[in-house]
C-alpha cells in the first residue's frame, strides 16, 4: 500500500518524531543501517505509514523512493498500520501434513476474517509465511514475531479468546511459546564441552597464519550446502587489497525443512561468536556482524546478553585476552523475512541497508564485500565447527568424516518419523541410517537440503550425506507411503513464486509461470504439455536466472517428476492441450447482472 501525497505531508505526531529521531540517533543517522531503523521504527510505532518513511529519508538523505523500496521488499516490514495481533501460520510443506492448513482456517472462522486481511476493528490479522524454522515441532505460526508451536485445536480456541479479549501476547500461557531443541543425536560439534574463551585462546597461541593453516589442513567446508573450502576462503580474504576485513555470520536460515542454525544458537552461541572471533583473528578482521533472520527475531535479545559477557570477559573488544593489536567485536542485525537474502551477496546488500538482490559475481565477496571491503561469509555451524579445530588440531579434524568431507554435519529430520529433531554425524552416513535413527517407516522420499536440494526415492537410500554424493545444508524431510508427492512439489513451486526477488525476468516470471502450471496440473486442467512446459521452464532457469534462487527453483518439481511421475500423471485428464482460464465461466458474473443464461449469452452458442 502506497501513502498518498497528503499522508506524506502531514507532520508525524510529537511522539512519533521522538521515537524515530531516537532510533536515528543510536544508529548514528547511517544510511546503511536502514534496515535496522525501519525494522525497529516498525516494532516501536505498530506501523510504517508513509509520514515516517519520508521523515526517515529526511534524516538519512535518503529519497523516498529508495526508502520505500527497502519497506517494501521485506515480508515483516509491513507498510501502513498494523494489526494489534499478527498471526502468520508456517506454510512449509511439513507442517501442512501436520494439519496447519485445517487449523489456520478454524482461525480464520473463528475470528470471522479472510486470511490474509485485517480485520474491520484492525484487532487481528491471520496469513501464512514460509517456513519459520519450527518443523520439528509443529504446526507453528508467528505472533508479533514470536513463535507458538505445537497448535492444536484446543490451542486455537483458547489463542482466539486471547486475543478477543485484548491479552497482551507476553501475558498468554508461556508454554505456547516454548522452542524444544530436540537434539537427538550428538557428535564432536554438540557433544564439545563448552567453555568460552579456550577455543580462540589455543587460535591466539598458534597466530594467524598458523591457525589459518589448521583450517586448511582440517579441510573444513561451508555447511550452508555449497561445501566451499573455508580456508580457502579466509585466505583470499586475508591477502586481498584494502584496509578494513569483515567477518560476516550467515544465520539467515531460511531452507524450508531446516532449523539446526536455531538450536546452534540457542544453545551454542558461544561457540559461534568464538569462531567468528577465530576467522576475524586469521583475516586481520576488527568488525564481525552476525545477520540473524527474522523468523528468529525472538533470540536477539539473548544473543545481545551473550555478546555482552564476552566483552566483559575480554573476549571481544580491544586487546583481547591480553593480545595486543588484536581487536575485534560483533554486531548483530536481524533480517525482516526475506529468504533470498540467505544468498552471501543479497545478505550483504541487506547487511548495506538495501533491497536484499544478489549481485553480479565477479567480483566475490572475498575481494568486494560489506562496505566494497574484503569480507568472509560463513554459515553458523562452518564459525562453530572452527572452535574444533583451534582446540584440537586440523589433523584430528580431518580424521573424521569420509575423507573428501571431513567433520561432522548437523541434520535437521522432520516429516513423517517418530523422533524429528537435530541429529549430527560423521559425513559418509547413509540416508537409511538417518531414517533408521528417526523412527521413519515406509518412506517413500526425503527431500535433502530443502526445495532446493534433491529429492531421493527408496531405491537411494543407501546414498550417503557428503560432498561427494548427497551435499547438504542440513534440511532430512521425510515422507511416508501416503504422502502426495504431488502436493509436496506444488508447495515448493509455490514456495519459490513467493520468495523471488523479482530481479530477474527468468526467475520472476518463470518461478510464477510453474507454480501456475502446478496448480493447473492439480485442478485436473494439465496434459503431457503442461509436463514439458515444466522441464522446459527447469532448463531456462537454469541457464538464464541471475542467482542460485532461479537455478535451483525447479529442482523439487523435476526430481518428483523423474522418481514419482504416477503422481503427475493420475491428475492429467487429457492428452491435449487444455486452457486453465474458462472464459465462459468468468462471463457468469454478467449473465447474472443482466438476468440473460440463453444460449447466445454463452461462447459457443451464438447465433
Amino acid at each position: 500500500m502506497s501513502p498518498n501525497r497528503h499522508s506524506m505531508q502531514t507532520p508525524i505526531a510529537p511522539w512519533q518524531a521522538e521515537v524515530v529521531a531516537d532510533i536515528l540517533e543510536r544508529y548514528r543517522k547511517d544510511a546503511t543501517r536502514l534496515v535496522q531503523v525501519l525494522r525497529e521504527i516498525g516494532e516501536a510505532l505498530g506501523e510504517l505509514p508513509g509520514k515516517v518513511l519520508a521523515k526517515v529519508g529526511e534524516e538519512l538523505k535518503l529519497p523516498y523512493a529508495r526508502v520505500a523500496g527497502v519497506a517494501g521488499f521485506y515480508h515483516f516490514l509491513e507498510l501502513g498500520e498494523r494489526a494489534r495481533y499478527r498471526v502468520l501460520w508456517s506454510d512449509n510443506i511439513i507442517e501442512h501434513m501436520q494439519g496447519s492448513v485445517a487449523l489456520c482456517e478454524e482461525m480464520c472462522r473463528q475470528l470471522w476474517i479472510e486470511p490474509g486481511r485485517v480485520s474491520e476493528d484492525g484487532l487481528v490479522s491471520v496469513g501464512v509465511t514460509s517456513c519459520i524454522g519450527m518443523g520439528d515441532q509443529g504446526p507453528a505460526l508467528l505472533v508479533n514475531g514470536r513463535p507458538v508451536t505445537r497448535m492444536t485445536r484446543e490451542r486455537v480456541g483458547a489463542m482466539v479468546e486471547a486475543i478477543r479479549a485484548g491479552a497482551p501476547a507476553e501475558s498468554w500461557p508461556q508454554e505456547w511459546f516454548a522452542v524444544d531443541d530436540n537434539i537427538r543425536r550428538r557428535d564432536l560439534l554438540l557433544d564439545h564441552p563448552l567453555k568460552p574463551g579456550a577455543a580462540l585462546a589455543a587460535a591466539l597461541a598458534r597466530g594467524p597464519a598458523a591457525m589459518l593453516e589448521e583450517i586448511r589442513t582440517a579441510k573444513l567446508r561451508g555447511r550452508g550446502g555449497a561445501g566451499f573450502s573455508t580456508g580457502e576462503k579466509w585466505l583470499s580474504c586475508r591477502d586481498a587489497p584494502g584496509n578494513a576485513r569483515y567477518v560476516v555470520c550467515n544465520a539467515d536460515e531460511g531452507e524450508p525443512g531446516t532449523f539446526k542454525d536455531r538450536v546452534l544458537l540457542t544453545r551454542y552461541a558461544d561457540m559461534v561468536f568464538e569462531g567468528m572471533s577465530i576467522a576475524g583473528f586469521c583475516i586481520g578482521a576488527r568488525q564481525g556482524l552476525l545477520y540473524l533472520r527474522g523468523e528468529y527475531r525472538y533470540l536477539l535479545e539473548s544473543l545481545d546478553a551473550g555478546l555482552s559477557r564476552r566483552r566483559a570477559a575480554g573476549l571481544l573488544g580491544c586487546d583481547i585476552l591480553g593480545v595486543a593489536g588484536f581487536h575485534f567485536d560483533i554486531e548483530i542485525h536481524a533480517g525482516v523475512g526475506a529468504y533470498v537474502c540467505g544468498e552471501e551477496s543479497a545478505l550483504i546488500e541487506s547487511l548495506e541497508g538495501s533491497r536484499g538482490v544478489p549481485r553480479s559475481r565477479p567480483p566475490f565477496p572475498v575481494t568486494h564485500g560489506y562496505l566494497g571491503a574484503p569480507t568472509t561469509v560463513n554459515n553458523v555451524e562452518t564459525l562453530a565447527a572452527a572452535c574444533l579445530i583451534a582446540e584440537n588440531g586440523g589433523n584430528r579434524y580431518a580424521a573424521v568424516g569420509s575423507g573428501i568431507s571431513t567433520g561432522t554435519k548437523l541434520i535437521s529430520v522432520s516429516g513423517d518419523c517418530a523422533r524429528p529433531g537435530i541429529y549430527e554425524y560423521p559425513f559418509g552416513v547413509s540416508v537409511a541410517q538417518v531414517l533408521t535413527d528417526a523412527g521413519a517407516s515406509g518412506t517413500q522420499a526425503v527431500q535433502v537440503s530443502g526445495p532446493s536440494g534433491i529429492c531421493v526415492a527408496p531405491d537411494e537410500f543407501g546414498r550417503r550425506l557428503a560432498f561427494e554424493d548427497l551435499p547438504s545444508a542440513g534440511a532430512f524431510m521425510v515422507f511416508g507411503a501416503g504422502r502426495d508427492m504431488f502436493e509436496v512439489a506444488r508447495n515448493f513451486a509455490h514456495f519459490f513464486a513467493h520468495e523471488s526477488c523479482g530481479f530477474c525476468t527468468p526467475c520472476r516470471v518463470g518461478t510464477s509461470l510453474v507454480s501456475k502450471l502446478m496448480d493447473k496440473i492439480g485442478a485436473g486442467q494439465g496434459s503431457p504439455y503442461d509436463i514439458n512446459e515444466l522441464f522446459k521452464l527447469h532448463r531456462l532457469m537454469q541457464s538464464t536466472a541471475h542467482c542460485g534462487l532461479g537455478h535451483s527453483a525447479c529442482n523439487a518439481v523435476v526430481d518428483t517428476l523423474n522418481k514419482f511421475r504416477p503422481a503427475f500423471e493420475k491428475r492429467l485428464h487429457s492428452l491435449e492441450y487444455e486452457p486453465a482460464f474458462d472464459l465462459d465461466q468468468a462471463l457468469s458474473q454478467a449473465r447474472q447482472m443482466t438476468g440473460r443464461d440463453d444460449a447466445g449469452a454463452h461462447l459457443g452458442n451464438e447465433q
